[in-house]
């Protein structure tokens, strides 16, 4: 028997959007991802093969387009129709901090992607003009426990091994804490006070941690008084 399309408009757009890996190639976009490097980053459970064929198909469907060098070198960008998968994102966010977040331990977090999340929402305005290095050790896990992010106005880069910079900020927290100040359920002068965070080295950059600290764009629109579904997307 030949299979019929529905008539119905989310069955449709559930079409296009029901796949896990789609969302989060959107979520990861949002974010700033624009390279294959980058979504795999942002994705580690992802396969080079699903990759592939998702951003194919997200292509052919029109949420994105492709531009500019061959395999791993394009870049891909959001189309308005990609764009306004936003708010559907936002919510499903919105709606997983309030049902689906309880269900997650801590040891099932990719520290890798949670690291990755937490570098792109680095406010790197709030943060000196030139280079700022800040050194992280995770305290509640045992494997991939030291990162590096290394931001300037420009770009934020991410290392798991020593760039051999002169460090501005030395960071321990376990990672569940660091998740808690990047949802928003914490405040970092909280997390400070009862020692789950420790911030040493420069003082001026310590003192206004509140201030550049990453954010969920979920947190940060309700920090600001927006609803999440309407908040924009980076830049």
């Amino acid at each position: 028997m030949t299979e019929t399309a529905s008539h119905c408009p989310a069955v449709k757009a559930a079409d296009l959007l029901g796949d896990k890996w789609t969302l989060l190639i959107v979520r990861a976009m949002m974010l700033g991802a624009t390279r294959y490097s980058e979504f795999t980053a942002a994705i580690p459970r992802i396969s080079p093969s699903v990759l592939s064929a998702r951003l194919k198909k997200m292509c052919d469907d029109g949420l994105v387009i492709r531009r500019g060098g061959a395999g791993q070198q394009a870049r891909y960008r959001l189309t308005p129709s990609g764009r306004e998968c936003e708010p559907i994102v936002a919510m499903l966010a919105v709606w997983g901090i309030k049902w689906a977040e309880r269900n997650t331990r801590i040891g099932q977090v990719d520290v890798g992607s949670a690291m990755w999340d937490l570098h792109k929402t680095l406010d790197v305005a709030e943060l000196p003009d030139g280079e700022t290095v800040f050194a992280i050790t995770l305290t509640d896990i045992e494997a991939h426990d030291r990162w590096w992010i290394v931001a300037s106005r420009r770009e934020v880069d991410l290392c798991n091994v020593d760039p051999g910079k002169e460090v501005d900020l030395y960071m321990h927290a376990g990672l569940e804490t660091l998740l808690d100040l990047w949802m928003g359920d914490r405040s970092v002068g909280e997390a400070v006070e009862t020692g789950d965070l420790t911030l040493a080295g420069e003082p001026l950059i310590a003192d206004t941690a509140s201030r550049w600290f990453p954010l969920s764009p979920v947190a940060r629109a309700q920090k600001e008084g927006i609803n999440p579904a309407a908040m924009p997307l980076p830049e």
